[in-house]
C-alpha cells in the first residue's frame, strides 16, 4: 500500500532513492520528495542545528540572498501594510528588510519567537523563507498559512526547488538533516490549485501565491 504524502495527503508516495540508509519517496500526485519519517530528527536535535545557523541581518550577502523574495514581493505590496514573517528564525533578517521598506512586521517561529497569539490574526502578506523544507506536516501548515492571509493577500515562499533527480544524492540541500520535504515547481502549482491561489514564480526557488478569496 502506498504511503500518504505529507504535502497533498494522497496515498501516492512511492520509493524514490535510498541514500546512506535514508529512504526517500516521490509523490505521484504533487511530485514532492519526502524523507522517510523514521529518519526525521527530534525537536531537541533540530533546535541544536538551528542554533548553529549564522544568518545575521547585517550580512550583505545574506540580504542579497533574501532579496530574491523581498524584491518581487515588495513590488506587489502597498507601503505600510501588515505582514507576518512565519518561521523567522533567531535573527529575523527578512522582517528587518521589509520594515526598512515601510512594512509593519510581526514575527513567529516555534523555536525562537513562539508567541502563538500572532497566529490568531490575518495579514496582508506572509513571508516564509527557508521554512517549508523543514515541515513534518506541511499540509496542515499550508492550511494555516491560508487562514493567516487576508483575501487578496500574498504568501511568499522561498525554498530550493528540487529539479535534477540524478544529482539528488549529492545535492547540498538534501544533506541538511533538518530538510525533510523537497518541492518542485509542479508541487507549488499543485498547492496553488488546492487552495485556490494565484501562483507566480518571479525568480529561481521563489513562489508567490495570492489568495483570491
Amino acid at each position: 500500500m502506498k504511503v500518504p504524502c505529507p504535502v497533498c495527503e494522497t496515498r501516492s508516495l512511492v520509493p524514490f532513492q535510498t541514500i546512506k540508509d535514508i529512504p526517500y519517496y516521490r509523490c505521484e500526485t504533487c511530485e514532492a520528495t519526502v524523507m522517510d519519517s523514521s529518519c526525521w530528527l527530534d525537536e531537541r536535535r533540530e533546535r541544536e542545528i538551528y542554533n548553529l545557523h549564522d544568518n545575521h541581518p547585517e550580512d550583505e550577502g545574506y540580504r542579497q540572498f533574501l532579496s530574491k523574495l523581498t524584491s518581487p514581493l515588495l513590488e506587489r505590496l502597498e507601503t505600510g501594510v501588515r505582514g507576518l514573517d512565519f518561521g523567522c528564525g533567531p535573527g529575523p533578517a527578512l522582517a528587518g528588510m521589509l520594515r526598512e521598506a515601510g512594512m509593519d512586521m510581526v514575527l513567529y517561529d516555534p523555536f525562537f519567537h513562539p508567541d502563538t497569539s500572532v497566529l490568531e490574526h490575518q495579514y496582508d502578506f506572509v513571508s516564509c523563507t527557508e521554512v517549508v523544507e523543514h515541515l513534518h506536516r506541511p499540509a496542515d501548515t499550508f492550511r494555516q498559512l491560508n487562514r493567516l492571509m487576508k483575501p487578496g493577500g500574498w504568501l511568499g515562499v522561498m525554498t530550493c526547488f528540487q529539479t535534477d533527480d540524478r544529482r539528488f544524492a549529492s545535492w547540498h540541500y538534501r544533506r541538511d538533516p533538518t530538510h525533510v520535504v523537497f518541492y518542485r515547481e509542479f508541487t507549488m502549482a499543485w498547492l496553488a490549485r488546492r487552495h485556490g491561489w494565484h501562483l507566480e514564480i518571479p525568480a529561481k526557488d521563489v513562489a508567490l501565491f495570492q489568495k483570491i478569496q
